[in-house]
C-alpha cells in the first residue's frame, strides 16, 4: 500500500512540472502583452526582465496555497485516501485543459480552473462517502461553497471593472499625451512615471511580496496602515528621479515604466500563481508524509493536518521559478496566446482572428448610435480639439519604420499601470480576483478608448472578446465537469484507471503539440511571404509563383474530383473538399490583405496596381468554381446517390484531359513569358467551351428520354457549369498577368 502512494506522490509532481510548463505558456500574455506588443526593448531584454521577476517571484512565495488544502473543501472531513483521489483527479484534468487552451491561443485563469477542479473532484469524492456510509454528514459540511461562488463573482466584478477603468484612464491619458507623445513626455513624463511606478511600486509590496519569508507580520501591518504615505514618498523619489535621468541620461521615461512593470507583473505571477500549478501536489506531498508518521489505514486516516500552516520548502519553489522560466523561452505556445491579446487589441487594421457575430453587430451598432448622440453634446470646437489628440498619423508614420508594433508605448504604460493597481487594491481588499482577467480586459479598454477598434475592426474584436469571456466561464463548467468524472473513474478504477488517464493526458498533450506545431509552421511560411518587401522585382517573382501554384493547385484538385467521383470514393472526395476549402480560405486572405500589399508597393510599380488586384480577384473566382465542384461531389456521394451513368464518365474524364492540357499550355506561358502564345490558350479554352457545350445539350437529351435521374444531372450539369466559369476566370487571369507584368517592366525601364 505504501509504494502505490508513493507512486502516486510522484505522478503529483510529475503533472506538477507539466502544469508549470502549460500554466507559464498561458499567464505569459499577463506580463509580455504590453512590452512585446509596444516594443519597448529587444525580445532578449524583454525576457530577462520577465525572467528575473518570476525568480524573485518564485522565491518570495513562502507559503502553500490554502485554496490547495482547505480553501475549496473542509480536509478534517476526508480520509487520505480520498484526498489523494481529489489531487490527483485535479492535477490530471489542469494539466489537460491548460494545454487545450494554449493549444488554440485563448488566455484562461489558472486559478478558476484550479478551484473548479478542486470543487469538482471534492463534490465527486463527497457524493461517493454519501452514498456508501449512513452516517455521513451534508455535502454542505464537505465543500466550501461561499468560496467557489465569491470567485465567480469575482470574475464578473473584474471583467466590467478593469475594462471600464482601462478604458477611462487609458481615454484621458491620450487627450494629455496624444499620438504625437514625445513633446509632451518631456514636459509631463516625470510626473507621469512617478504615479506610474509608485502604483507598479505598491503593486510589488502588497501582491508580490506580501509572502515573502523575511517579511514579518509587523512589516505587513505596517504597509497596510502607511499606504498614502508610502505612494507620497515613492511618488516623490520615482519623479525626481526619472527627471534628473531623463535631462542627464535622456532616460525613456515610457519604456522604463513599461520594463519596471513587467517585472512586476512577471513577479507577482511566479509569487501568487506559482501555487495554482505546485500547490495541489506539496499539499499531497504533505499528507503522505503525515499518514507515514502515523502509519495507520489510508481509509481512516484523518486530513486535520491540512487546516493548518505549512510552509513550502524554498528548494521547491526555486526550482519551480527556474522550470518557468525554461519554459518561458523556449514555449511556442506561450507567444500564441500573447498573439491573441495582441492581435485583439492592436492600434491598426489588418487580418483578423475572429469572426462576426449577431451579438457583437448588436453591441457595435449600439455603440455607434450612442456616439452619435453623444457627440451631438458636444461642442463642435471641443470635438476637433479631442479629435487633434488622437489624431494617428505619428503613430502611423512610427509604423512605417517598424511594422511589428502593435500599440505605442504610452497604451503599454497605462496597461500595466492600471492593472498593477486594480490587482493590489483587491488584493488589499482580499477579493478573489484573476491575474488574467484583469490584465487582459484592461488592455481591451484601453484600446476601446484609444480608437484600436474602428469601424473596420470593432464587430471582429467584439466578438473575439466575448469569445474569451465565454472561455473563462466554460472553462470553470468544464474544469468541474472533468475533475468529477475523473475523481469517480479514478475511485472505481483503482491503479489501472489511474495509469489509463496519465497515458490520456500524455496522449492528448501530444496531440495538441502536433496540432500546434503545425499551425506555427504554417504561420511561419506566411510571415515569411508577408514580409517580402514589394519591389519590383520582388513583387514580379512573388506573383508569378502565387499564379502558377494556385493553377496547380485547381488542376489537380479538379483531377482529384472527377476521379474520386468516377471511382465513388467519398474518403478522397471528402479530402478533396477539405482542401479545396483551405485553398478558398488563402485565397480570401490574398484578398484581404491586398490593401497592405498596394500600401508597400514602390512609386514607379503604382500603374500595375489594378492588374495585380484583378490577378487575385480571378483567383479568388476559381478558388469558388471549384468549391462549387468539390462540395456537391462529396455530398452526392456521401448521401449514397447514384453514381455517373458511363456517357458521363466518359465525357469528365475527356475534359478532364483537356483542361490539364489547357492547365499546361498556361503555365508554359507564364514561366517563359511568351505571351504570343495567349491566343494559342484562348483557342484551347474555346475548343474545350464547345465540348462542355455539346455535353450539356446532350444531357438535355437525356433528360427528356428519362435515361438518367435528377440528383445525377443536376450534379452534372453543376460541374460542366462551373468547368466552363473556371475557364473563363484563367484565361481573364492570364491576361491579366500579361497586363501587370509588361506593364511592371515597363515602368522599371522609365
Amino acid at each position: 500500500m505504501t509504494t502505490f502512494y508513493i507512486i502516486l506522490v510522484v505522478v503529483l509532481f510529475a503533472l506538477a512540472i507539466s502544469d508549470l510548463i502549460v500554466g507559464v505558456s498561458n499567464d505569459a500574455v499577463n506580463f509580455l502583452n504590453s512590452a512585446i506588443g509596444s516594443k519597448s526593448a529587444p525580445f532578449w531584454v524583454l525576457m530577462i526582465v520577465a525572467s528575473l521577476g518570476i525568480v524573485v517571484g518564485a522565491t518570495f512565495s513562502s507559503g502553500m496555497m490554502e485554496i490547495a488544502r482547505k480553501g475549496i473543501f473542509h480536509p478534517q472531513h476526508f480520509y487520505f485516501s480520498e484526498i489523494m483521489i481529489i489531487f490527483l483527479a485535479v492535477m490530471i484534468t489542469d494539466v489537460i485543459l491548460l494545454d487545450m487552451f494554449n493549444t488554440f491561443g485563448l488566455p484562461t485563469s489558472t486559478t478558476v480552473s484550479i478551484v473548479f477542479e478542486l470543487l469538482g473532484a471534492a463534490v465527486a469524492v463527497s457524493i461517493i462517502k454519501i452514498t456508501n456510509d449512513p452516517n455521513a454528514l451534508e455535502i454542505t459540511e464537505y465543500i466550501n461553497t461561499g468560496k467557489a461562488m465569491a470567485i465567480i463573482s469575482g470574475i464578473l466584478l473584474s471583467v466590467v471593472v478593469a475594462f471600464s477603468v482601462g478604458a477611462i484612464v487609458q481615454y484621458f491619458t491620450r487627450l494629455i499625451f496624444s499620438f504625437n507623445f514625445k513633446k509632451n513626455v518631456k514636459r509631463y513624463g516625470s510626473i507621469w512615471g512617478g504615479i506610474a511606478i509608485s502604483a507598479i511600486t505598491y503593486f510589488i509590496l502588497i501582491k508580490g511580496a506580501k509572502g515573502t519569508s523575511f517579511m514579518t507580520s509587523e512589516m505587513k501591518a505596517w504597509i497596510s496602515e502607511n499606504t498614502l504615505l508610502i505612494l507620497l514618498y515613492s511618488f516623490i523619489i520615482w519623479t525626481v528621479l526619472l527627471q534628473l535621468f531623463s535631462w542627464i541620461f535622456s532616460l525613456n521615461v515610457l519604456k522604463t515604466i513599461v520594463l519596471v512593470g513587467t517585472f512586476a507583473l512577471a513577479m507577482a505571477f511566479a509569487g501568487n500563481d506559482l501555487v495554482n500549478f505546485i500547490g495541489v501536489p506539496l499539499a499531497g506531498f504533505e499528507s503522505y508524509k503525515a499518514w507515514i508518521a502515523d502509519a495507520g489505514n489510508p481509509d481512516t486516516f484523518s486530513m486535520s493536518m491540512l487546516t493548518g500552516k505549512i510552509k513550502t520548502p524554498t528548494e521547491y519553489l526555486i526550482i519551480a521559478g527556474l522550470i518557468m522560466v525554461i519554459t518561458l523561452w523556449l514555449s511556442k505556445k506561450a507567444r500564441s496566446v500573447v498573439k491573441t491579446s495582441l492581435d485583439l487589441s492592436r492600434q491598426d487594421e489588418g487580418e483578423e482572428r475572429f469572426g462576426s457575430s449577431i451579438f457583437a453587430r448588436s453591441v457595435v451598432r449600439g455603440g455607434l448610435n450612442l456616439n452619435k448622440y453623444v457627440t451631438k453634446l458636444i461642442p463642435a470646437t471641443v470635438s476637433q480639439k479631442i479629435d487633434k489628440q488622437f489624431d494617428q498619423s505619428s503613430y502611423l508614420q512610427e509604423k512605417s519604420d517598424d511594422d511589428k508594433i502593435s500599440f505605442d508605448l504610452v497604451r503599454a504604460s497605462v496597461n500595466l499601470v492600471v492593472a498593477s493597481i486594480l490587482i493590489s487594491f483587491a488584493t488589499s481588499l482580499k477579493l478573489p480576483l484573476s491575474t488574467t482577467y484583469v490584465t487582459f480586459m484592461v488592455a481591451m479598454g484601453t484600446s476601446l478608448a484609444d480608437r484600436a477598434w474602428g469601424r473596420e475592426s470593432a464587430v471582429y474584436r467584439v466578438t473575439g472578446v466575448l469569445t474569451i469571456i465565454g472561455g473563462w466561464f466554460f472553462t470553470a463548467l468544464i474544469a468541474f465537469t472533468v475533475s468529477f468524472v475523473v475523481a469517480l473513474i479514478i475511485n472505481w478504477g483503482g491503479i489501472v484507471a489511474i495509469t489509463l488517464l496519465i497515458a490520456l493526458a500524455a496522449l492528448v498533450i501530444y496531440r495538441t503539440h502536433l496540432i500546434h506545431s503545425k499551425k506555427e509552421s504554417k504561420k511561419e511560411k506566411e510571415l515569411e511571404e508577408e514580409n517580402i518587401v514589394y519591389e519590383k522585382s520582388k513583387v514580379l517573382q512573388k506573383s508569378s509563383s502565387k499564379i502558377i501554384y494556385n493553377i496547380n493547385q485547381f488542376s489537380d484538385l479538379y483531377n482529384k474530383t472527377i476521379v474520386g467521383l468516377i471511382n465513388e470514393d467519398r474518403k478522397q472526395l471528402l479530402s478533396v473538399k477539405n482542401e479545396v476549402n483551405q485553398l478558398n480560405t488563402n485565397a480570401k486572405k490574398l484578398k484581404d490583405n491586398i490593401f497592405k500589399t498596394l500600401k508597400n508597393f514602390r512609386d514607379d510599380s503604382i500603374e500595375s496596381g489594378p492588374f495585380y488586384v484583378q490577378i487575385l480577384d480571378y483567383v479568388r473566382e476559381m478558388a469558388h468554381c471549384m468549391t462549387f465542384i468539390s462540395n456537391p461531389s462529396f455530398m452526392h456521394i456521401d448521401n449514397n446517390h447514384p453514381g455517373l451513368a458511363q456517357y458521363q464518365i466518359d465525357n469528365l474524364i475527356k475534359v478532364k484531359l483537356d483542361l490539364n492540357e489547357f492547365v499546361q499550355k498556361m503555365l508554359k506561358i507564364i514561366e517563359s513569358e511568351e505571351f504570343s502564345e495567349v491566343e494559342t490558350a484562348i483557342s484551347k479554352q474555346q475548343e474545350i467551351l464547345e465540348l462542355l457545350d455539346d455535353y450539356r445539350k446532350e444531357q438535355i437529351n437525356k433528360i427528356k428520354s428519362e435515361d438518367t435521374g435528377t440528383k445525377n444531372s443536376m450534379l452534372y450539369f453543376g460541374i460542366l457549369y462551373e468547368t466552363k466559369n473556371m475557364l473563363l476566370f484563367a484565361i481573364n487571369l492570364l491576361k491579366a498577368y500579361r497586363d501587370f507584368l509588361l506593364l511592371s517592366k515597363t515602368s522599371a525601364k522609365s
